[in-house]
């Protein structure tokens, strides 16, 4: 027998959790709800229309919660998995359009709010932080998707295996599509709609969440994309030093002055980019290595 489950982390979420569970629940085998530290009654209300609740004694957060998630899939066995926002900002009814993809052997469907021109009434401000978080989840070896931060995504039993989330923050929804692409899972995007007047719709200020997520890819960057992280910026600063030193050199031929300050700022260029260039070959060799290396070692288990 398969089992199909729809997970969702909830913090506080009395207000809307109910309608969601019902929602859920005419598409799914089992919800599941991750009570992240509730300080009202989410948890007593989804237990009593039949959720499967796991509590966290104080709240972790997003990542903490949707690692849970993946815990407890792999738990009971779930074939598949649609994971949820809570708050009412999602469409349960939208849900057999996540699970129809899994069908034909996906192993990833990602709701996107943006997809075949959707996202209109998405502000603009959200619109411009995505796709900047869009461009840094690809570039730091993730998936090329049109909304890497969307909450509503279904899961086939092949990722519910291979993900393995850290549990640090809203990041998680990037580190789900780079564990994606290190684990080759198929994917595809489906076209869902969001509303945004739903009160207390999000946990944290988008001006707060989308830094700290940029600055936890920018770190994953670091190991996972050198080249980019280092190498690309090292040639970019050599570059403007060696030019700088061809002025300088034709400026000492014509009238035989150099100042020194400008000069010092040349040579620095050139040294922290030609450095920052190797360091970047060396580190993209090392990753290549540990990757190859864990590549085998999971051929063989």
């Amino acid at each position: 027998m398969t089992l199909t489950i729809a997970a969702m982390p909830a913090y506080n979420e009395s207000k809307s959790i109910a309608n969601i569970i019902l929602g859920c629940r005419k598409y799914v085998d089992k919800v599941v709800v991750i009570d992240d530290g509730s300080q009202d009654n989410t948890a007593e209300l989804a237990e009593s229309l039949g959720a499967y609740v796991v509590r966290h004694e104080t709240n972790k957060g997003y990542g903490a919660a949707l690692k849970n998630c993946f815990e407890t899939a792999r738990r009971l066995d779930a074939q598949a998995m649609v994971i949820i926002d809570s708050d009412g900002q999602h469409d349960p009814h939208e849900i057999p359009k996540l699970l129809d993809p899994l069908k034909n052997g996906f192993d990833l469907v990602i709701g996107s709010r943006f997809v075949n021109g959707n996202g209109k009434n998405v502000p603009l401000y959200r619109k411009l932080g995505m796709k900047v978080l869009d461009v840094a989840t690809m570039m730091a070896g993730g998936l090329r998707v049109t909304d890497s931060q969307s909450g509503f995504r279904a899961y086939g039993r092949k990722a519910i295996e291979t993900i393995n989330l850290s549990g640090e923050g809203m990041s998680a929804g990037s580190e789900i599509l780079l564990q994606a692409h290190d684990h080759c899972l198929k994917h595809t995007e489906v076209e869902i709609h969001c509303r945004y007047d739903v009160e207390n719709c999000s946990s944290q200020n988008p001006f707060v969440h989308g830094p700290k997520v940029l600055l936890r890819l920018l770190k994953d960057m670091e190991y996972r994309r050198p080249l980019y992280y280092f190498t690309a910026p090292g040639m970019f600063l050599g570059t403007i030093g060696m030019f700088m030193g061809l002025k300088f050199l034709q400026n000492f031929y014509l009238d035989g002055n150099l100042s020194f300050g400008p000069t010092l700022l040349m040579m620095l260029l050139t040294i922290i980019g030609m450095f920052m260039a190797f360091t970047g070959v060396v580190l993209h060799a090392v990753s290549r290595t540990i990757h190859q290396i864990n590549g085998h070692n999971s051929e063989n288990l």
